[in-house]
């Protein structure tokens, strides 16, 4: 059961980051400096890489087996404090360190409220999917 609810709650926020990051392609790509082209590539150029899609879902896998493995240690158990969780994770703990790097790396600010968003929205969502098993 345990791996059953890891994946649902890796391909949920997977998903919803398909979804986040399709509604704000125009202002990420702009923040993150990337052109339509270099996202999606060009009829007669290469196509990118799917690398960073199989990064992104096994990276998914690995934030929603260590959730699950916080909410069992912490009997969190629940839909509203699995997801309470999940948002704690995300807005306290994946977003600084996101905050952080973008930081010292001089990204532009809102490329940082665009990423830690996702991770805000999309660590609650693993909580919530948690929550119902």
């Amino acid at each position: 059961m345990g791996i059953i609810s890891v994946l649902a709650a890796a391909i949920a926020s997977y998903a919803f980051g398909a979804i986040w990051y399709m509604s704000l392609a125009t202002p990420w790509m702009a923040a993150a400096g990337l052109t339509k082209e270099q996202v999606q590539g060009t009829p007669d150029g290469p196509k990118p890489s799917p690398m960073p899609y199989v990064i992104s879902f096994v990276c998914a896998i690995i934030v929603a087996g260590m959730m699950r493995h916080v909410l069992v240690m912490s009997s969190v158990d629940g839909v509203y404090k699995s997801g309470l969780t999940g948002f704690g994770i995300g807005l306290f703990l994946a977003s600084p360190w996101i905050a952080t790097n973008y930081a010292f790396s001089l990204r532009p600010r809102k490329l940082t409220l665009i990423d830690t968003g996702y991770a805000t929205i999309g660590c609650t969502i693993m909580g919530i999917v948690f929550g119902l098993f």
